[in-house]
C-alpha cells in the first residue's frame, strides 16, 4: 500500500493510503495517454455497433475482466451505457471473483483510494462502512492487492464518468448467492448507485464450442438464473448474487454483447467467452437512484 497526500482527509492523523495498481502494463497500457485512447476507442465502436441505443440508464452491469485487448470490447458495450447518465453516477459498487487469494466469502479494501495510470479514485469509505456490518464482509486487502478482475473496470470507469464519484470494490470468494444479494440490499437504494460484477464466460474451449456454451451461459443469464456454475462463468458467485437481487426486484437483464477472445486478439483454438449484459428497471420508477431518474428527466 502506498502513500498519497491526504485529500479528502487533511487534518487526521492517518496517511492517505493508495491501492497501486497490479496489473498496468500487462492486462492494459501503463502509459496514461495509450490507456485512454485505447478505452475511448472501444467506448466509440461500441457505441456504433449498439443494436438497443435507446435502452433504458442501467441499475447494474455484467461486464469481463480479462486484458484490454482480448475483453475490452465487450466491456466498452456495458459501460456506454453510463454515457448518458455519467454526471448522475456517484458511486459504483464493483463485484468479482478472487483468482489468487482464497476468502471465505466477501472482502473490501482498506484503501482510501484505487491508482491507475489514469489517476486516483477515492474509496467510498460510508458504504464500505456499510457493508462491514454483515458478517459475510471482511476487510481483505491480501485479496485485493494481485486481484485484476476488479481493477480493469477501474480504466472505463474513469473515462466515462470522470470526477465525482467514489468506488466500493468488493472482490468475492465461496459467498452464496443469498449472502451477496443481502451485501447488495445494504447499498442498493442509494441515490446515484450503479453496480457492476465482473466475470468472464467459458475458458479454453475450441472457438465453436465456447460460442455453444456461452450463449446457454448467456441465456441462464437473461433468465435471471441464480445457478450459474463457476465453470461457466468465473464471476459466477457475485454473477448469481446479482443475478437473486435483480430477481427480487424484478430488473430486465439484457445481453448487449456476447464474443470470446477468438473475435478479438486471440487464435480460436482455446478461447474465452466474454459478455455483457445490462440490467434495468422494468419501469421509470425504479431508476438506478433519485439522482441517475433526474438526470433523464
Amino acid at each position: 500500500m502506498s502513500t498519497h497526500p491526504p485529500g479528502p482527509r487533511t487534518g487526521t492523523s492517518r496517511p492517505w493510503r493508495v491501492r497501486p495498481p497490479a496489473v498496468a502494463g500487462t492486462f492494459y497500457p501503463a502509459d496514461a495517454g495509450e490507456l485512454a485512447r485505447g478505452v475511448d476507442d472501444a467506448l466509440a465502436a461500441a457505441a456504433r455497433a449498439s443494436a438497443d441505443p435507446d435502452l433504458p440508464a442501467p441499475k447494474a452491469l455484467v461486464a469481463p475482466h480479462a486484458g484490454h485487448r482480448y475483453s475490452g470490447p465487450i466491456a466498452a458495450s456495458a459501460y456506454v451505457r453510463l454515457l448518458p447518465v455519467a454526471g448522475a453516477v456517484r458511486h459504483v459498487v464493483l463485484l468479482g471473483p478472487s483468482h489468487r487469494v482464497a476468502l471465505r466469502a466477501l472482502g473490501v479494501s482498506s484503501a482510501d483510494a484505487w491508482r491507475t495510470p489514469l489517476g486516483d479514485v477515492p474509496i467510498d469509505a460510508e458504504l464500505r462502512d456499510r457493508v462491514l456490518r454483515d458478517p459475510a464482509v471482511e476487510v481483505h486487502d491480501r485479496a485485493h492487492a494481485p486481484e485484476h478482475s476488479l481493477e480493469v473496470h477501474v480504466p472505463f470507469l474513469q473515462r466515462v464518468l470522470g470526477h465525482g464519484w467514489s468506488l466500493l470494490p468488493l472482490v468475492v470468494g465461496r459467498a452464496t448467492p443469498e449472502q451477496v444479494a443481502r451485501v447488495l440490499d445494504l447499498v442498493w437504494d442509494e441515490p446515484g448507485t450503479v453496480v457492476v460484477v465482473s466475470t468472464d464466460l467459458s475458458h479454453y474451449h475450441p472457438y465453436d464450442e465456447a460460442a455453444r456454451l456461452d450463449r446457454a451461459t448467456a441465456a441462464a443469464i437473461v433468465a435471471g438464473r441464480s445457478d450459474i456454475e463457476p465453470t461457466s462463468a468465473c464471476g459466477a458467485h457475485p454473477l448469481c448474487g446479482l443475478l437473486r437481487a435483480a430477481s427480487e426486484r424484478d430488473l430486465d437483464i439484457t445481453l448487449l454483447d456476447l464474443r470470446s477472445s477468438g473475435d478479438t486478439a486471440g487464435d480460436r483454438r482455446r478461447v474465452v467467452g466474454y459478455g455483457s449484459f445490462a440490467l434495468t428497471a422494468p419501469s421509470a420508477g425504479d431508476a438506478p437512484g433519485d439522482a441517475i431518474r433526474a438526470a433523464r428527466s
